[in-house]
């Protein structure tokens, strides 16, 4: 189906994409709604025969801004800010063709199990953020949650806490897709960081207001024991006895499965993003390999994780794992695109 991009409206400046403080203005928006939707002719999103989804993953300002605790900056020092910038600008260019976008927020608390203050080490201190918590230094004694958290945790129990804080460095290993990092606060509930890019938050409320479209919001990562970087589900499941910790979330999958086509970018590339789309790829083929072409990944509108170490160097650096990963969505079936080239250019 051929298409031409829309024009980016009059609001949208590219500077504030680079603006960790930017606000869009609802009231101005709702207004300039109707007279774009009538100069370009644009419907209302329920009218769409094709249902295209754009899953935006956690492009939240804790990830997306210098000024945030976990600058998603890639190699280059500026990706997540430049990925801001194309993900409004695809928002706008397609407004006419996206059905419905689908923002996650990745949502937390101070005390949890991927962040310093669960843990302290053999004499008492909390441990530092950018470092690994592997089965070893559980065992071995030289790492343990903090004894004090029982109390809020699991009823005052301390050997409970023990046991599922052990119990999940080993399910992490166990499944071989990470081993446990430990991220610096962020995305706090109720802090500046855990809200949406100004300028992404500014084309998905002009989205909404101009197609009248369902624009959904999906937390996730509130659970004090169990990481979720993935959308779909958290990365450990069960307690020590075998019993149910969390579930995944099913009723997502069975909504994201149901897109004509499915448009995913956001941050990080290497985590968050990378984890939602192996869930979403083992569920498609356990149903239906051929569901795989339905899937585009914007390959320009997301970052890997890279820590600078200071020196020139990188403390962590998920940029190969990011590569890998990419190529094997691509060998699955799904599209690698880019925001820049036409939606009827792609496969």
């Amino acid at each position: 189906m051929s298409h031409t991009p829309l024009p980016l409206p009059a609001h949208f400046r590219p500077e504030h994409a680079a603006s960790f403080a930017y606000q869009p203005d609802p009231g101005a928006l709702l207004e300039s709604a109707a007279t774009f939707r009538e100069a370009h002719g644009v419907r209302p999103a329920s009218g769409d025969r094709e249902r295209v989804r754009l899953l935006l993953v956690d492009v939240q300002k804790d990830f997306c801004f210098p000024e945030g605790s976990l600058f998603v900056a890639g190699r280059s020092g500026t990706g997540a800010l430049e990925d801001n910038r194309r993900v409004a600008e695809f928002i706008y260019r397609n407004l006419d063709r996206l059905t419905e976008l689908m923002a996650t927020l990745d949502t937390h608390h101070p005390v949890q199990i991927f962040f310093p203050a669960f843990w302290q080490d053999a004499s008492g201190r909390p441990l530092s953020a950018h470092r690994t918590v592997s089965v070893a230094d559980v065992t071995s004694g030289s790492v343990r949650p903090d004894p004090a958290l029982a109390a809020t945790l699991t009823g005052g129990d301390v050997e409970a806490l023990e046991a599922q804080a052990l119990h999940y460095v080993r399910e992490l290993e166990r499944a071989g897709r990470y081993t446990l990092y430990l991220w610096p606060p962020h995305c706090l509930l109720g802090t500046d960081g855990h809200a949406l890019v100004g300028v992404i938050q500014e084309a998905r409320l002009f989205h909404t207001f101009v197609r009248h479209a369902h624009n959904p919001l999906v937390t996730k990562g509130e659970h004090p024991f169990t990481e979720n970087y993935s959308v779909l589900r958290p990365e450990v499941l069960t307690r020590p006895d075998g019993s149910a910790l969390a579930e995944p979330d099913h009723a997502l999958l069975e909504v994201l499965l149901r897109s004509d086509r499915l448009i995913i970018c956001g941050e990080a590339a290497s985590h968050c993003v990378r984890s939602t789309v192996d869930d979403l790829l083992e569920a498609i083929r356990a149903r239906d390999a051929t569901l795989a072409s339905r899937v585009y990944l914007l390959t320009d509108c997301m970052s890997p994780v890279a820590v600078p170490d200071g020196k020139g160097g990188f403390l962590s650096d998920f940029t190969a794992e990011t590569e890998a990963a990419l190529q094997r969505y691509a060998e699955a079936g799904m599209h690698l695109v880019e925001s820049t080239t036409p939606m009827s250019e792609w496969p």
